[in-house]
């Protein structure tokens, strides 16, 4: 975090947000309040209070933009959760709560009740997969040193740790009744715990 005293002609100035920014947010917005289908690229240009020439520089068409929003939404919250220890039981309680953040996001939310997302989270390895791969790889890896998680190779053990979660999140509305909040973290932390420990 920064902080600043510079003020505007009406008070604090608004943080400084970089085009690629502005033209993600925009797509948020519309994301969330229209759906993915009625997102299109002319009305993203006009909320960040940009040209179409200035998001066709950036991104060839409507999707390129969504998957760079879905990458940004996904690193965000990955970032904003801080590993605690080194343990296998400090690593499934950072997984367990990327996954709630990333279930609860209003974004992510829409995304996921689209066609859209088909794409960018069940046919191909995103950027977003990638960087959070890495992220638990190097957790299990940590694990594995610590002597709390079985061994394995990381990048393997990583890659069913991500299917698990993912796919906890993505069929988390079809079991709400069943698994309701306490019992769908106790339940997914039970899965990771049994499917990680030596």
């Amino acid at each position: 975090m920064s902080s600043s005293n510079e003020t505007g002609p009406t008070g604090p100035a608004a943080p400084a947000t970089s085009t690629d920014d502005a033209i993600l947010d925009a797509a948020a917005h519309l994301v969330v309040h229209l759906g993915v289908q009625r997102t299109q690229l002319a009305e993203i240009a006009r909320r960040a209070g940009v040209s179409r020439p200035t998001v066709y520089r950036r991104w060839p068409d409507v999707r390129a933009v969504i998957g760079a929003l879905l990458t940004r939404e996904i690193r965000r919250t990955q970032e904003q959760v801080v590993l605690t220890g080194e343990d296998r039981e400090a690593f499934v309680d950072a997984v367990v709560e990327v996954a709630v953040r990333l279930r609860d996001h209003p974004v992510i939310g829409a995304l996921l009740h689209s066609d859209t997302i088909t794409e960018y989270v069940v046919e191909r390895l995103g950027t977003s997969q990638r960087g959070l791969l890495d992220a638990i790889g190097a957790a299990v890896l940590q694990g594995q040193r610590h002597g709390s998680i079985r061994a394995g190779e990381p990048t393997e053990m990583a890659a069913m740790v991500l299917l698990i979660a993912q796919s906890t999140v993505q069929s988390h509305r079809m079991v709400a009744q069943l698994l309701p909040e306490q019992a769908w973290r106790r339940e997914l932390a039970r899965a990771l715990n049994g499917y990680l420990a030596p």
